[in-house]
């Protein structure tokens, strides 16, 4: 299909939508309502911007017409800036609403579950897990987001063995989403007596938080097991088997929540988590299905290979996938990552909108 007749389909499924939202069935279903409503609104400035595509069109052959029948040089160079405006104009809105066509993720404005685990280069590398997790927590803070620790391992020396935390906000997976991957960090560790440079790395993952009504689980397919949360004794050390470890047997995919308060709390959470690994598990059996031979990394998330390298000493931060280097670590490592958020996912655009015209021309 090519770009207007996809267009030309959007409105007119615009128009029926629009005629159904008057419609006195429609508005005495609420659900039903809801979701037209939410679609209208998704259509609505596709429709403007294409109707002004066509206007800036319209404009563009015109000036054609009258710039083949100036019949002076001084109305030939009036015309040619007419028209130099008005392809410009075209090109321009070509750009914003073939971005537009490129599908949402539905999943991207879903909270996220991020789990951060060291890797190679031990307690430099918890460490380094920390300094990740800090990182996150502050940009979330930064967007207006709010985070919770669901389960930690601590490390001796400080930071993490492993931590696993959500961040719920509007558009926090959309934001988070070509963070998973094997981060990779190079600095000389504090208990370096001869100023040798390490190389150390931790995984991140980022899971879209999804609910029942994206990915049904069989309740007959979850063990669920019950043990005492560690904590630091006192008053508040738990005398009750209060976390909880819930595995999925066909997969063996196995989520413990030790964090809340009770077992029922802990419970919930740990089949959130859950539903988001499975969820990701089938979209990524369906990426490659669909796409088996790409191998961007910011597509497909694959976690394999270091995505980004950390050079303290350079006091640069790189991330491989699309080639950028930013400077200045402490502000980055602050929370400031705006700026790379926005590249990787300028990166993601672009590859969607090959692929997208790779298609419409088999």
């Amino acid at each position: 299909m090519d770009f207007k007749s996809a267009l030309d389909k959007l409105r007119e499924e615009f128009e029926e939508v629009q005629g159904s939202l008057s419609d006195p069935e429609v508005i005495g279903n609420q659900n039903r309502f809801r979701e037209l409503s939410m679609r209208h609104a998704e259509l609505q400035p596709v429709i403007e911007t294409y109707d002004r595509y066509l206007e800036a069109e319209r404009q563009h052959h015109e000036a054609d017409d009258l710039l083949a029948d100036a019949d002076s040089d001084e109305m030939r160079q009036f015309l040619q800036g007419e028209r130099d405006e008005a392809e410009a104009t075209v090109a321009g809105l070509y750009e914003e609403l073939t971005r537009m066509l490129v599908p949402k993720d539905p999943a991207d404005d879903n909270n996220v579950v991020v789990e951060i685990r060291a890797g190679t280069g031990g307690d430099e590398a918890a460490l380094f897990a920390g300094d990740l997790f800090d990182m996150y927590t502050r940009y979330a803070e930064l967007k207006g987001w709010q985070t919770a620790v669901v389960a930690d391992t601590p490390s001796d020396m400080g930071g993490y063995k492993e931590i696993v935390f959500t961040v719920e906000g509007k558009g926090a997976y959309g934001a988070l989403r070509h963070e998973s991957g094997v981060h990779r960090v190079q600095r000389v560790p504090e208990t370096e007596s001869q100023g040798r440079i390490h190389t150390s790395a931790a995984t991140v993952a980022v899971l879209p938080e999804v609910e029942d009504i994206d990915f049904e689980m069989d309740t007959s397919d979850l063990q669920f097991d019950t043990f005492r949360a560690g904590g630091p004794g006192g008053q508040h050390m738990q005398k009750n088997d209060t976390a909880v470890r819930v595995t999925h047997k066909p997969t063996g995919i196995s989520v413990a929540c030790t964090k809340e308060r009770s077992q029922r709390q802990n419970r919930e959470k740990a089949l959130q988590i859950l539903r988001a690994k499975l969820y990701e598990s089938e979209l990524q059996k369906q990426q490659q299905e669909i796409a088996e031979s790409r191998k961007s990394q910011i597509k497909s998330g694959d976690r394999s290979e270091k995505i980004r390298t950390y050079n303290f000493p350079q006091d640069r931060l790189t991330d491989h996938r699309i080639g950028l280097t930013l400077h200045n670590l402490p502000v980055l490592l602050s929370g400031e990552i705006d700026a790379l958020v926005q590249a990787l996912a300028e990166a993601y655009y672009q590859e969607c909108l090959a692929a997208q015209a790779a298609s419409a021309s088999e």
